[in-house]
């Protein structure tokens, strides 16, 4: 499917100029930096150098107070306490972080990871059950548990305290806590939203650190943790999440803790340079997520609280091995699935809008990736489902632009549970309303979304030329990062290029030397993945390529290159 290419509108020239001007940079980078709201030196000092002490007062957070004052009781009185978190790399960090923090000072402690299969997702039954029977007065839930209303009161009546910690939306029912810590409640005036889960998490430590007058430096340490949560949930890396963002992989790249140092091995990234965002999305994240789809994740909070080499090491071969299983099955799920759409396609009068599948036997550890591979193919949003203890059981996700939780919000008549935000969403049913929820959920989406969104999209941040791609420009664009969402790596379009040769790589990767005749300057472009262009591009006389810049370090030699993201062939 060809992309569509939308460029970013030009900000006005005199506020890109003046900028420039008060930084000393190149018009083309000051572009970039307001296109990022950024406008002078004070904002622009900001962005190239964060600082800790630019995150937010802890205790603007609604309940913040609250939620410190009981869990001083309970450290003070030597209650129990439990610290629950989900099972995915967003709650398992949170945990690994707030049960190693508090460790230092309580030793009545532990921690829980509700099974994906046995529990599923939020609060457990189970878990209170245990709560109870172990003496736990107190529980902090971690990343879950502003959806989990009947379980809550449950809870309540056995007289077990709950500090929920959770940066999803809440519904219209808040659940019947001591204390509720969620940027995302409608009343709560704390000044950044996005927090991930293991975000809200360090700001209750952080509060906690304050009113207790502990070194916040030791609080500091666990930042590791908080950036490989930002990057595997995908939460916009601006803001205070760039700052935590920005410190947490200086802390990674230097970390003490043996359970990432061993995931960093089995990852093969050890020779890596600098780990950026890119190598916690596609490294580390999955083999964290890979504990709990295959077996259980409480084993990834033992690999991230081990104490010793010898016991990551093993730990993280553990889990390397799911990580293997659960790529074997998602590859065999998404082949299904992509046969199955294509069927239905070939049924269809009419193409429909969405996509949503049901295959009873399907892993329900991988359905979320399924659906994302399902996206690439075609382009919609995308609900997976399977059969779990007599439910339909499924993982949903979206393209840009599309809100899929308002959408499965409107069909919360024929569902037992949901919950998430606009991109991503979880949901249970009966097998018999499936039927009528593809229905209904297909006909809110072709209501609600434009044929365009439809056609997968390049967002381009400016035209350039080839003789502004500078070592010195480039050694400016890599401070922009951290990269990620709401601050993605800058992407170029240079037109009218000639194709000075073009070389197959592995059978499916493309290695393009591409020369501008304006300035006759030459570049190696790479186009990872796209063999099925190899055609149409050898025979091409000129074509626009849309790319971002990148270094190639190889004997020594340092140059800069191209890493293609699509490429139009210009008809004349």
């Amino acid at each position: 499917m060809e992309k569509r290419w939308i460029f970013k509108p030009i900000p006005p020239w005199e506020k890109v100029q003046k900028l420039a001007e008060a930084i000393n940079v190149t018009g083309e980078l000051a572009q970039l930096l307001v296109q990022r709201n950024i406008y002078d030196f004070e904002e622009a000092k900001i962005f190239f150098r964060p600082q800790l002490n630019q995150l937010n007062d802890p205790f603007l957070m609604k309940n913040m107070h609250k939620a410190v004052q009981r869990l001083q009781k309970a450290i003070n009185n030597n209650e129990r306490i439990l610290i629950y978190g989900d099972y995915d790399v967003d709650g398992t960090t949170s945990v690994a972080l707030v049960y190693g923090f508090l460790n230092k000072f309580h030793k009545n402690i532990e921690y829980y990871i509700p099974d994906r299969y046995q529990e599923g997702y939020g609060i457990s039954k189970k878990a209170i059950e245990m709560a109870k029977a172990e003496g736990i007065s107190l529980v902090i839930a971690l990343d879950c548990g502003i959806k989990s209303i009947d379980n809550l009161r449950y809870a309540n009546r056995l007289g077990i305290d709950f500090i929920i910690c959770d940066h999803h939306i809440p519904g219209d029912e808040m659940p019947e806590a001591f204390a509720i810590l969620d940027p995302k409640q409608r009343d709560c005036s704390y000044p950044f939203k996005e927090l991930s889960g293991c975000g809200v998490g360090f700001k209750f430590m952080q509060a906690f650190a304050e009113k207790q007058k502990i070194n916040i430096e030791e609080l500091y340490d666990f930042l590791d943790l908080v950036v490989v949560s930002i990057a595997a949930d995908l939460v916009p890396i601006v803001g205070e999440n760039r700052v935590l963002a920005y410190y947490g992989l200086q802390k990674l790249n230097n970390t003490k803790r043996e359970g990432l140092k061993a995931l960093i091995r089995v990852a093969g990234l050890k020779d890596t340079a600098e780990l950026e965002i890119k190598n916690l999305v596609f490294g580390i994240g999955p083999r964290i997520n890979a504990a709990g789809r295959i077996n259980h994740a409480k084993k990834a909070v033992q690999l991230l609280l081990a104490k010793t080499k010898e016991e990551a090491d093993r730990i993280a071969e553990i889990i390397n091995l799911d990580n293997i299983t659960r790529k074997t099955i998602d590859n065999q799920t998404t082949i299904e699935a992509l046969e199955m759409i294509a069927e239905q396609n070939r049924r269809s009068k009419h193409t429909p809008k969405s996509n949503v599948l049901f295959k009873s036997d399907w892993h329900k550890g991988v359905i979320g990736i399924v659906a994302s591979r399902c996206i690439e193919k075609y382009y919609k949003p995308t609900i997976i489902l399977t059969e779990h203890e007599g439910r339909a059981t499924g993982s949903a996700r979206s393209i840009p632009g599309f809100d899929l939780y308002k959408a499965i919000e409107e069909c919360s008549d024929l569902l037992e549970e949901y919950g998430g935000h606009a991109h991503a969403a979880g949901l249970t049913l009966k097998p018999e309303n499936i039927d009528k929820f593809r229905t209904k959920f297909e006909a809110i989406v072709a209501q609600n979304i434009h044929d365009e969104q439809l056609v997968p999209q390049e967002e381009i941040d400016l035209k350039i030329s080839f003789d502004k791609l500078t070592p010195k420009f480039y050694s400016i664009l890599k401070q922009f990062a951290p990269f990620g969402p709401g601050n993605m790596r800058p992407v170029f379009v240079t037109e009218n290029l000639r194709i000075e040769y073009i070389q197959v790589l592995k059978e499916k990767h493309l290695k393009i030397r591409v020369r501008e005749p304006e300035t006759n300057l030459c570049f190696d472009a790479l186009a990872f993945g796209m063999i099925d262009q190899h055609e149409k591009v050898a025979f091409a006389k000129r074509l626009d390529l849309c790319y971002v810049v990148e270094e190639n370090n190889f004997m020594g030699q340092t140059n800069l290159q191209l890493r293609v993201k699509d490429i139009k062939v210009r008809q004349s």
